[in-house]
């Protein structure tokens, strides 16, 4: 049986048969594209079609964290109106691929930045409802009973507003310790928008689910009529301030400065919705305060800069390819640039559009 490089297939078919999961060979093996470093497989046993995640060959400190996270939040989301691909079953421990791991239902979907299907990218109106069912799914993400689904104690609430520049910025520091790059570079940025975030934090917000990377790479797309199949790439999901996730689809998606992360694959962008159109379609699935919306989708593109500069850097230090660190940086710059103008005087859609 041939090997998929942090999938052991051997101890996979007998994990699987411990677990009762079908019989029989491993079948349709193919690795797929997801994300930048986690690796999914997507296998057949018997009629049953599984897709597999796993945390990237290189490990951070926090990757199996990140799996046992992302498998529990798929469990609590498992009759919610939440679009999301159920989960099967999951090995919290490194025992058996030497990562924690979950399997997944696998969605029939494309994801928007590897390109849709000519049936979108013809049809105005098809993509237009795509652009409303993302941020609908967003709503409905930070409208959940959390609580009711036994996710209390996901993550740390209190002082969560408060605890967003300090984190992140360490973070970016922690990029020293690569011997290729230097952390100088974009420390003029990060310090000025770093210094606005905390000038003007909210005072306070209502604790929900967020997603924690909600852009466009990050859903699957219903092939067949124009809806989101399933949101995944759930490893940053935390109980916070929900309004960073409708922050985040602002700080990616186009406007007068061009396009953003996450906006890949829906070129042409005519029909889509403006960033005034996102704001009101959010506001009529919530009864949340969306007067300094402003503010998440600055601190969003602070926080996804310093998050995919972390790619460039493990590219440098060859724990990932160099043509997704090299990608990856290119939006890091032009999220940051984004910030920079923002603070500087080119403002975010401060209210819902009225019309």
């Amino acid at each position: 049986m041939g090997q998929i490089p942090g999938v052991n297939l051997d101890r996979l078919t007998a994990w699987l048969d411990e677990r009762g999961h079908e019989s029989g060979p491993l079948s349709g093996i193919e690795q797929l594209d997801g994300g930048t470093q986690n690796i999914l497989v997507r296998f057949r046993r018997e009629n049953r079609t599984y897709v597999l995640r796993r945390a990237p060959l290189h490990k951070r400190a926090s990757s199996d964290e990140a799996m046992r996270r992302e498998a529990r939040v798929l469990r609590a989301l498992n009759g919610s109106d939440i679009p999301h691909p159920r989960l099967i079953d999951d090995c919290p421990d490194a025992s058996v691929l030497g990562s924690a791991f979950y399997l997944m239902e696998s969605i029939d979907g494309v994801n928007p930045r590897t390109g849709l299907p000519d049936s979108y990218r013809d049809d105005v109106a098809a993509r237009r409802e795509v652009g409303l069912a993302f941020v609908d799914a967003a709503a409905a993400i930070g409208s959940f009973d959390h609580r009711a689904a036994g996710l209390d104690g996901l993550g740390r609430p209190s002082g969560f507003l408060e605890r967003q520049v300090a984190r992140w910025r360490s973070a970016y520091d922690a990029y020293d310790a690569s011997p290729r790059y230097d952390t100088g570079v974009r420390r003029r940025e990060i310090d000025e928008v770093g210094a606005w975030l905390e000038q003007h934090r909210p005072q306070s917000f209502r604790p929900g689910l967020l997603h924690g990377d909600y852009h466009l790479g990050n859903i699957m797309v219903d092939r067949a009529r124009p809806r989101v199949a399933a949101v995944v790439d759930w490893e940053l999901a935390t109980i916070g301030d929900p309004l960073l996730d409708l922050g985040w689809i602002l700080a990616t998606w186009p406007g007068p400065d061009g396009p953003a992360f996450g906006a890949i694959g829906f070129e042409p962008w005519d029909g889509m919705l403006t960033e005034a159109e996102v704001l009101a379609r959010y506001a009529s699935n919530t009864t949340q305060d969306l007067t300094r919306i402003g503010w998440y989708a600055t601190l969003a593109a602070f926080k996804l800069g310093i998050i995919l500069e972390g790619t460039y850097v493990r590219s440098l230090d060859g724990e990932t390819s160099v043509e997704v660190g090299l990608e990856m940086h290119q939006h890091s710059i032009a999220l940051f640039t984004r910030a920079q103008k923002r603070i500087g005087g080119m403002s975010w859609p401060s209210r819902p559009d009225s019309n």
